[in-house]
């Protein structure tokens, strides 16, 4: 019988030998001496298991840092660079898989259908730690813009995993620096700013439009 992770093996064998997803799923079940319906208990389609392998590196980053002793003495900003260095470092075991799949990633301003569970995963995990900032005082709230700061950080992902797909770096030491960089960059947009000071006092003098002061 055909398990989830042998499917998931046999595919990303077929697609790193052959370049391309195999013709049927009939074909390649076939080539893999296991029954078309095994398939169909685990996955309705190659994208699917595509999908399955992104949300395992997601999944696995974000509970292999969470164990770590001292995840609970780090502020958000450092959970987040965590996560980023955690999880770029278990991309390099599985860089050729992530050049075939980003490769044929649909193009357009949409997740692709390969990420979109990764997405959620990664989602929650931001919601998590920008709650915590918001709470410490790490973070500031704003109106209507707290809300978008997970689709920063999502953002900022979708960048630096671009530059580390370009980057030939010894070690990818220039992904380390683009991911130290560009979070703290975002961070630094998550706190309290100058402007965040004038908008408060904009506020304050038109809530005191009728206050006069004589001399």
């Amino acid at each position: 019988m055909a398990t989830k992770q042998k499917i998931q093996n046999d595919y990303i064998n077929h697609v790193l030998t052959e370049g391309k997803k195999p013709a049927t799923v009939f074909a390649f079940a076939k080539k893999n001496k296991f029954q078309e319906e095994e398939f169909y208990k685990h996955f309705g389609s190659f994208d699917g298991i595509e999908a399955e392998v992104w949300a395992d590196l997601f999944r696995q980053t974000i509970k292999e840092i969470k164990s770590q002793e001292v995840w609970g003495t780090y502020s958000a900003r450092e959970k987040a660079l965590s996560f980023f260095y955690s999880f770029f470092e278990l991309l390099k075991s599985n860089r050729s898989f992530v050049n075939y799949s980003t490769g044929h990633f649909k193009k357009g301003l949409h997740t692709p259908v390969q990420l979109k569970e990764s997405k959620t995963a990664f989602e929650e995990f931001s919601i998590e730690i920008i709650q915590e900032g918001l709470e410490t005082g790490e973070i500031t709230d704003r109106k209507f813009i707290s809300d978008r700061y997970k689709d920063a950080l999502w953002m900022q992902l979708a960048f630096v995993l671009k530059f580390w797909l370009k980057d030939y770096s010894a070690g990818f030491e220039k992904t380390d620096e683009a991911i130290e960089k560009g979070v703290n960059v975002t961070f630094d947009l998550f706190q309290r700013t100058p402007i965040d000071n004038l908008l408060d006092y904009g506020k304050f003098l038109a809530q005191n439009a009728g206050f006069k002061m004589s001399f």
